[in-house]
């Protein structure tokens, strides 16, 4: 559990994917964890937020993929810095497009 008091601005990013600038995605959930977590950061950071703020983490992994949760939670961790936030991990059978093998969702109170 996160308590944040006296919050005065609440983040509520939902279903970011691996989609980089360029609009392609990598193919492997290593990467596409890297590139999710550059994105969260780059999303973060226009909030006028850090990673520190993030409260809670909603992350979604293509059950195809379940042999690469280390990496995945290997990517969240080193994303946070040392900084824990509440976290949960689920599998899903599919995510919208069939490309993506992850997606994350956040929330960051500040």
């Amino acid at each position: 559990a996160v308590l944040s008091e006296h919050a005065g601005q609440l983040l509520h990013v939902s279903g970011v994917v691996a989609s980089r600038a360029d609009g392609s995605i990598p193919d492997d959930v290593s990467d596409q964890a890297a590139v999710i977590w550059s994105n969260i950061a780059a999303i973060l950071a226009e909030a006028k937020m850090a990673i520190t703020d993030v409260v809670s983490i909603t992350t979604y992994v293509v059950v195809d993929f379940m042999a690469d949760l280390a990496v995945v939670m290997a990517a969240r961790d080193q994303a946070m810095g040392g900084y824990r936030a509440a976290s949960t991990l689920v599998t899903v059978p599919a995510l919208a497009r069939p490309a993506w093998k992850m997606e994350v969702a956040i929330v960051a109170a500040h």
